[in-house]
């Protein structure tokens, strides 16, 4: 076995125990289903005895049972260009949102995207804002999950018409919350309350996400679903099934993640394209709580204000905003520039965020250039293959230059014997002599595996390749290529296989079925090697990666394909140039074979010619 084939023996080995390595100590995490009969969040509460800081303790869930806020709880409509939805006047919370802009399904007439939803629905997911009471205040004085608001300026949420509420504990405090909303993502909760007793209070403002029910996850192991913080520009991502395994935090009664930010940070959950992020104003201290309530197994992310000390007859007030929608790049990246602490990293960029976010930018901007994912991804390939043409070209001309030594080689390898310390000092002294390197051949293919990777997770993540088209069939570069050779792409009267079913693992589209074709070309550069192992294991190798790769997302499998055709283009004009004229046909039909090495004797020694 020469050393050309050895090395591309060993790259293809090696990215395959890669891929297998990867799926076997990371497998796919299981769905997380809770449940809804505890429906209220628990609200924290700072303790009665001292103004200690908010989130020094907090009380029991409150809720009653389904009833204790019904879903049919008075309402107000948020109806803007990206959002559909209401707010209850129980509580005053957020929980009822969907998207505008995203259906669930590729076909525009199917229904669009339910984010929040509330308590008495399968999946409750709301946000909730209140005071958390300190000093000699009681619960009961400070607004709960079961408060009647009253709506006292406007009638629907809107861009240009923001809402009021107020209520009016009854003790001398009254409590005003306004919501806004811009075009896209982002509430501003403004909340103010007014002291007219004869005697000075203290509370903390508060924000609180929370979901319980039955999670609607992914449940795949490259994607973090869960919760996602910055903390003073600290990025900390918790999964949903962590959650419960946190240390049990005293203060909290419960599992629960306590961070004190000094200056800027947010927190919330993060699933695969949506996400609720509570956003103090920069600039303002809080403390991040990620926490797993234990009665009613409810997750929460909270945002707890500093206490505020409020006067006789003094009104205070406090703001914080909510974003609830699409991780969008261009919108994040706008709120991230208007001040918002490292925003884009709310999306999963993964380990090898170093070249997923370049990626990502690179193809984003080719995209916003010709409005087309798919060509884009195809320019994507033939960038990165002009970046890395200095290292193929070395590789490509070492390749050839070491086909040039194979008569030499041979007459090495017959001259030594079994004596392979002679053998390898003849090697090397021919290569260093000929300005040969064996590896060359191997490292543009062991480069492609981090990149291969990063694009994988770019196009599994990114918001911009979900339900993105290319052109004819293909409609979703984010899912597998639709087509089928099992009803001969669509020409004979039956469906394609359940893409989760066994049966889908030969049910293999056009992309796939091109990728194989693509890498059995490129091996027809050079002659099959004379080694009936090395022969079978290249023979089989493009069929094998087709299968692999049938069932991942079209956008990669359209990356493999036109990395493969430049290679092929490269290789060939590169070896045209260094005076090696490929016979492709000739290998095609088999009619070449690299030359056998000479057999040897019994005794280890290379048999004489007769």
């Amino acid at each position: 076995m020469d050393d050309q084939n050895k090395n591309l023996i060993l790259a293809t080995v090696l990215s395959f125990l890669v891929i297998v390595g990867w799926m076997v100590l990371f497998p796919p995490e299981e769905s997380t289903t809770v449940s809804d009969e505890v429906t209220a969040v628990e609200t924290p509460q700072n303790p009665a005895s001292a103004p200690a800081p908010p989130g020094s303790d907090v009380l029991a869930a409150t809720g009653t049972g389904p009833d204790a806020v019904a879903t049919d709880a008075p309402r107000l409509d948020i109806d803007t260009p990206a959002l559909s939805g209401s707010v209850s006047l129980v509580g005053g919370r957020i929980d009822e949102l969907a998207l505008k802009r995203y259906n669930v399904e590729v076909d525009p007439s199917s229904p669009i995207v339910d984010l929040l939803n509330p308590v008495g629905s399968n999946r409750p997911y709301y946000a909730l804002f209140g005071w958390a009471p300190g000093g000699d205040l009681a619960y009961e004085d400070v607004p709960s999950a079961q408060t009647p608001w009253e709506v006292v300026d406007g009638d629907t949420l809107s861009v240009d018409s923001p809402v009021t509420l107020e209520w009016d504990n009854g003790n001398g405090l009254l409590f005003t919350r306004t919501l806004s909303v811009d075009d896209n993502y982002m509430f501003t909760i403004d909340q103010s309350v007014e002291n007219t007793t004869n005697d000075a209070v203290r509370m903390a403002p508060y924000g609180t996400v929370a979901r319980h029910g039955d999670l609607d996850l992914t449940g795949f192991f490259i994607l973090h679903e869960g919760v996602v913080r910055m903390s003073d520009s600290e990025l900390q991502e918790i999964d949903y099934d962590d959650l419960p395994d946190l240390d049990q935090v005293a203060r909290e009664g419960g599992p629960a993640d306590v961070i004190e930010v000094q200056q800027d940070g947010w927190i919330g959950f993060t699933d695969k394209y949506w996400m609720t992020a509570l956003i103090p104003e920069p600039g303002t201290s809080f403390t991040s709580v990620a926490k797993f309530v234990d009665r009613g197994e409810i997750y929460q992310s909270e945002a707890r204000l500093p206490a505020l000390d409020i006067a006789a007859g003094e009104t205070a007030q406090t703001s914080m905003q909510l974003f609830a929608g699409a991780k969008d790049w261009d919108i994040i990246l706008g709120y991230q520039r208007d001040g918002i602490d490292r925003f884009t990293d709310s999306i999963d960029w993964g380990w090898f965020f170093f070249l997923t976010k370049p990626i990502f930018v690179a193809l984003h901007w080719l995209n916003g250039v010709i409005g087309n994912m798919g060509w884009s991804i195809i320019l994507l390939t033939l960038g990165i293959k002009a970046i890395l043409l200095p290292l193929a070209y070395k590789s490509y001309v070492s390749m050839a230059r070491m086909k040039e030594l194979q008569p030499q080689m041979e007459a090495l390898k017959e001259k030594a014997g079994d004596d392979r310390e002679k053998l390898q000092k003849g090697m090397m002294e021919l290569y260093k002599t000929n300005k040969v390197n064996p590896a060359a051949g191997c490292l543009p293919i062991l480069l492609q595996i981090p990149i291969f990777f990063s694009l994988y997770k770019v196009i599994f993540v990114t918001l911009e390749l979900r339900h993105a088209p290319w052109f004819g069939w293909i409609r979703d570069l984010s899912a597998p290529d639709p087509s089928s050779i099992l009803n001969l792409f669509g020409l004979l009267p039956w469906g394609t296989p359940d893409p989760a079913s066994f049966i889908a693992i030969i049910s293999l589209g056009i992309l796939p079925i091109l990728l194989g074709v693509s890498m059995w070309l490129q091996q027809k550069l050079n002659p099959a090697p004379a080694d009936p192992t090395q022969a079978m294991i290249f023979a089989w190798m493009p069929w094998v990666f087709m299968f692999m790769l049938g069932q991942f997302a079209s956008g990669l499998v359209i990356y493999w394909i036109a990395n493969n055709t430049i290679t092929f283009i490269q290789q060939y004009v590169i070896m045209r140039s260094q005076g090696v004229k490929p016979d492709i046909l000739g290998n095609v039909l088999g009619r070449n074979k690299q030359p056998a090495p000479a057999a040897a004797n019994k005794t280890g020694a290379p048999k004489k010619k007769k």
